[in-house]
């Protein structure tokens, strides 16, 4: 189970704290590149912590905005994490391919860059050459077969969708992403705006259609809620549309302050005034209510899929599953040491790390298990506070032995784990 932070974005949305730097269009070439070549050597350090999180075979590409990363760098990425071994195109190769070619760190010794087509607008492609005492030509690869990761996704933004067409789709599938998770937020043009989102509800109506067309089966909608001026009429309408849409899962999240943010910011100049738990709640209640009715399960606090539709890679988060994070200001987790990249480009290093004691790890154990419709097995909460919620249905009984809070309590589940831990 992979994760690798892309710390890039064209602007800064409002709400955001997370670890990024503004990258203008056209004058970043050389930032990408250093990037892309100290994940890749990154990768080749931490091989073995990699190799065994692969019994959970996912890859999600997160972070600031990775559709701004070329898409030749993300290639030579994931080339570099699946062993070359198994992403070789047979027909393409002798029978025994090159030793270059089963390198773990073939990326940074023999892929190369090379600007195809005419005119300087042609993206690099990726070439494998034999070794330099060879004087053949490049021997070409293909792009490794979709399937190579059980579930790849990649965050994107409408806007990026739109600008750079189906073509940039088809590129993704050909690296293998069989899943996008699309910040939409929100159908209003004037909270898109307040968001300083670079998008608007036209973008994400023609960003979707264009997911649709060039045939990804597997679509995440993003929308934030809890916005003191966002009103249950304009959420309702953002959720007719995308109920339309269909797609195959939902994540709804509540606006938070972050102290770094630009939101932040306005709520201590007096700015900005957050939304009443009230509002908040009923907000919540609307969404819960409108995607049940339209087939889609509540598997997680925030998220909702159709059936079957459930996020791999998300959902090991919450059962403590351990991920190897890439990339600048990425975290990994070993199941009892959680560490840490610094937060620099194009170059980093690892930043820190912790173990996290019994006590801790059993309260996080606990903590994630009741964000989830499976909750969490009743030996683990034998306490006279875990006897009271359970009688006064703060949470409820399920079959083989499991606890759980109900979906009407879920709103305040942070004040009922704490109670009960």
């Amino acid at each position: 189970m992979i994760y690798l932070h892309v710390p890039f974005c064209r602007s800064f949305c409002t709400y955001c704290d997370f670890y990024s730097e503004i990258a203008c269009r056209g004058r970043d070439a050389q930032a990408f590149e250093s990037y892309a070549d100290a994940v890749c050597a990154e990768i080749a350090r931490r091989r073995a912590e990699i190799d065994a999180t692969r019994d959970l075979d996912t890859l999600y590409i997160g972070g600031g905005t990775p559709s701004v990363l070329p898409l030749s760098l993300l290639r030579k990425i994931v080339i570099t994490l699946l062993r070359a071994d198994e992403v070789v195109d047979r027909g393409a190769f002798p029978p025994e391919p090159p030793a270059s070619l089963r390198s773990d760190t073939l990326c940074q010794q023999d892929c190369q860059r090379v600007l195809t087509g005419g005119g300087g607008q042609a993206e690099p492609e990726l070439v494998f050459r034999e070794p330099k005492n060879n004087s053949g030509p490049p021997v070409r690869r293909t792009p490794p077969p979709a399937g190579a990761f059980s579930e790849f996704t990649i965050e994107v933004n409408p806007e990026d969708i739109v600008e750079k067409g189906a073509d940039y789709v088809r590129g993704l599938q050909e690296i293998g992403v069989n899943r996008i998770s699309m910040g939409v937020q929100s159908l209003d043009d004037g909270i898109l705006r307040w968001m300083n989102r670079r998008h608007d509800a036209d973008h994400a109506r023609q960003a979707f259609r264009i997911l649709r067309e060039t045939g990804m089966e597997n679509i995440s909608v993003d929308l934030i809620f809890g916005l003191s001026q966002l009103s249950e009429a304009i959420l309702a309408q953002t959720l007719d549309e995308v109920l339309e849409w269909r797609p195959e899962h939902i994540s709804a999240y509540q606006l938070s302050i972050e102290e770094g943010s630009a939101l932040g910011r306005l709520v201590r100049e007096g700015s900005y005034t957050e939304a009443p738990q009230e509002q908040c709640a009923s907000q919540y209640a609307l969404l819960c209510q409108r995607l049940r009715e339209a087939g889609y399960v509540h598997y997680e606090i925030s998220n909702w899929a159709l059936p079957g539709r459930e996020a791999i890679h998300n959902s090991a988060y919450w059962t403590r599953h351990p991920y190897v994070g890439l990339g600048p200001g990425a975290h990994s987790f070993d199941g009892r040491v959680r560490s840490w990249n610094e937060e620099s480009v194009p170059e980093y290093t690892p930043g820190g790390r912790e173990m996290l004691s019994e006590a801790e790890a059993r309260e996080e154990q606990i903590f994630l298990g009741l964000r989830t419709a499976r909750g969490i097995p009743e030996t683990w909460l034998e306490t006279d506070a875990a006897a009271e919620a359970l009688a006064d249905g703060r949470l409820v009984r399920l079959s083989e032995g499991r606890i759980r809070i109900p979906e009407d309590r879920w709103f305040v589940s942070d004040d009922i784990i704490a109670s009960l831990i």
